[in-house]
């Protein structure tokens, strides 16, 4: 494995959670002169470029940030792409993921999304939930701030029933009423593209995540980008608050 680094990765210090806000596929296909729909096909093969190299580095869990709450407000044709492209993904990748030994996983509303792309997550997620590989965790119809207000609503709702005294309460009682309660909060939050902000993604889990951002379109982060990224998150100094 050494001899195919582009960078002088610890493979003793690899984050164990990478969450990825994929941008840039609209901005990859207007440069290229091509309709934003090419931008999100060709964002689909570096998905499978990027989990292949985060299973080889030995990442327990990747989220990738597919489909906000927000993301509705798009034009119904791109919206449309979206939905075809994430049940065509599916479908074509669901047993090579299982062969792989990836688990999938899901977070925010799914109800919303057409019924084919639930059926076919459905699907997905039964037949990998054994497998004890990488975690590809895709967050659609997904938002942070509705995951944090629907966790609330449930705790409020178990101290009513009296499952939870109201002065035990802490931030593992919220972690723990989140959709991402089953997996650990992000080491490393990647995004493409330019943009530096979070949009509306993981705000409770990624209070001492490393952030990373680069001016790489998506479809265009590949192996070497990824590695880059791992190689800037070994050299940081990471403190949760107190010091060394």
């Amino acid at each position: 494995m050494k001899n195919d680094m582009f960078y002088d990765i610890d493979l003793n210090r690899v984050p164990q959670h990478i969450a990825i806000i994929m941008d840039g596929n609209g901005r990859w296909a207007k440069s290229r002169f091509l309709p934003r729909v090419a931008g999100h096909k060709a964002g689909v093969e570096t998905i499978r470029t990027v989990l292949r190299e985060c299973k080889r580095l030995n990442v327990k869990h990747v989220t990738l940030y597919a489909f906000s709450t927000e993301n509705w407000k798009r034009p119904k044709m791109e919206v449309d792409a979206l939905m075809n492209l994430l049940s065509t993904y599916l479908i074509n990748e669901v047993a090579a993921l299982h062969e792989e030994n990836v688990k999938l996983t899901s977070i925010g509303d799914i109800s919303e999304l057409p019924s084919k792309c639930v059926m076919e997550l459905e699907k997905a997620i039964k037949l990998t939930e054994n497998n004890t590989g990488c975690n590809l965790n895709l967050a659609l119809n997904y938002g942070g701030r509705r995951d944090i207000k629907d966790a609330l609503v449930k705790i409020i709702k178990d101290v009513k029933d009296n499952k939870i005294n109201l002065d035990k309460i802490d931030e593992n009682t919220i972690s723990n009423h989140l959709s991402t309660k089953d997996i650990p909060d992000p080491d490393l939050v990647i995004r493409t593209s330019g943009e530096e902000r979070l949009s509306n993604f993981l705000l409770w889990e990624v209070a001492y995540s490393e952030f990373y951002f680069t001016n790489v379109h998506w479809p265009d982060f590949d192996e070497k980008e990824l590695q880059k990224a791992l190689f800037t998150y070994q050299n940081r100094d990471r403190r949760f608050g107190s010091i060394k």
